[in-house]
């Protein structure tokens, strides 16, 4: 008997599902960042970029948001926006629970974002990796390459220390 492939389903997010996306990072974003950013800065992005009302400017402003569902139970998200009428596209987020990567989700959900972006006319997908992020290698292996490096101010004296990255698509 083969063994079963588990269910994966990408589904977007509306106004009032975004607290499920808010969960998710409480889950994965602080474990995400524990080892590159002090705990700190981690509770200074969180009310930030993960606040209910953060999350409600965001949508409002153009981020797509995305939930990937792991045998029916969410496991990780994702959201881009549209930053050029001529296709290019940023990817904002994407995280995965970390106790799932390496079963090729990441990559399911990357796929589906991409496969979103071109159906919207995308020709460029860009994204920023902290500099100390080890999913930079995945982002490689995805086929994205360097860009350029950003230092971004986010104010209370904290920085976003990034690499851009970029996929054409």
């Amino acid at each position: 008997m083969e063994p079963v492939s588990p269910v994966l389903e990408v589904r977007e997010v509306p106004e009032e599902d975004l607290w499920e996306v808010r969960e998710l990072a409480l889950r994965i974003f602080p474990a995400t960042y524990q080892d590159i950013v002090e705990s700190r800065q981690i509770d200074y992005m969180m009310d930030l970029i993960y606040s209910p009302e953060a999350l409600t400017v965001q949508l409002d402003a153009g981020q797509n948001f995305l939930i990937l569902f792991f045998e029916g139970t969410p496991a990780g998200f994702a959201s881009y926006t549209r930053l050029t009428e001529d296709g290019i596209f940023k990817l904002n987020k994407i995280y995965l629970d970390g106790h799932l990567q390496g079963k090729g989700l990441g990559r399911f959900l990357l796929t589906d974002v991409i496969s979103r972006v071109k159906a919207e006319g995308g020709i460029s997908l860009r994204l920023n990796v902290n500099r100390h992020n080890e999913a930079r290698g995945f982002y490689e292996k995805m086929g994205f390459s360097f860009l350029q490096e950003e230092l971004i101010d986010i104010g209370n004296g904290y920085f976003m220390d990034d690499f851009v990255m970029s996929y054409n698509l």
